[in-house]
């Protein structure tokens, strides 16, 4: 961590720290905390040395975008812990709308598209803790000024309509109040429903072509919605497949398999 480092007074009932560089925003949170900081911690930085995303792939973190992560201490039963990266995606995405970038919609399970093209992931972590307690981390990561290149997939940045970048600032403030939003919504898992709908209003793909890889190999489909969970389900020929955890990728209409397909579990990515 940098010297250059502040702490906000609460906002909206959050602590929020401001770091110039730090290796990872979710790994500081992780760290805190493991010496028994409190929830409800936002960990902003201006750069990130060792960013990740899914998978311990690498995150490209430059100055001029959003790399932000939530501390929370028992937000859920560990049952439904995994929602939370949903309800983090309609938070993003409705923050990103409020700061004029409209062009959005979300991919399952935790990315931000723009203009059909990556512009931000979500990285949700869960840490034992040694009171029996849960921490949850949730990082945010997004292109706001700068697109990263070179990853095997079409990459965005957030931008108004006219073209005028979006300012990490301005958006941290925005996502800030819509997560809390969201967070009351799901009410700790017990109206999913809404998040599930919410969610499925901007999702990308539906009714279309994709592919998925995970741990049975790969397979291709048609993109039908997630269920009650947050499972993928997946239309094939042989009926409808429900999918736990996988990668995807949008098929072109042809249908074709593009080669990054292949390649893009070998190459760094954003946070997802």
């Amino acid at each position: 961590m940098t010297a250059a480092s502040r702490l906000d007074s609460a906002h909206q009932g959050w602590r929020i720290v401001r770091l110039s560089a730090i290796d990872s925003t979710n790994e500081e949170a992780r760290r805190r905390a493991l010496a028994g900081g409190a929830g409800r911690l936002w960990i902003v930085a201006d750069e990130q040395t060792a960013g990740r995303g899914r998978r311990g792939r690498a995150w490209i973190s430059p100055k001029g975008n959003l790399h932000a992560s939530a501390l929370m201490i028992d937000p859920c039963p560990p049952a439904v812990a995994a929602q939370i990266g949903f309800v983090a995606g309609v938070a993003l995405a409705r923050a990103a709308r409020d700061v004029g970038a409209n062009e959005v919609g979300l991919k399952w399970p935790n990315d931000l598209m723009s203009c059909g093209a990556k512009c931000a992931g979500i990285l949700v972590e869960g840490v034992g803790l040694a009171s029996g307690r849960a921490a949850c981390v949730v990082g945010i990561g997004v292109n706001c000024a700068h697109t990263p290149k070179g990853l095997g997939y079409a990459t965005s940045c957030l931008t108004r309509v006219g073209g005028q970048a979006v300012s990490p600032g301005e958006l941290f403030e925005s996502l800030l109040q819509r997560l809390d939003e969201a967070l009351d919504a799901w009410r700790a898992g017990e109206a999913f429903d809404r998040i599930r709908a919410a969610w499925l209003d901007c999702a990308v793909g539906l009714g279309e072509r994709i592919a998925i890889q995970n741990g049975a190999g790969q397979r291709e489909g048609v993109f039908d919605g997630i269920d009650a969970a947050g499972r993928l389900l997946m239309r094939t020929e042989h009926g409808l497949d429900t999918i736990e955890a996988a990668d995807l990728w949008l098929l072109p209409r042809s249908g074709a398999l593009p080669p990054a397909v292949l390649s893009a579990s070998h190459r760094p990515e954003g946070r997802a």
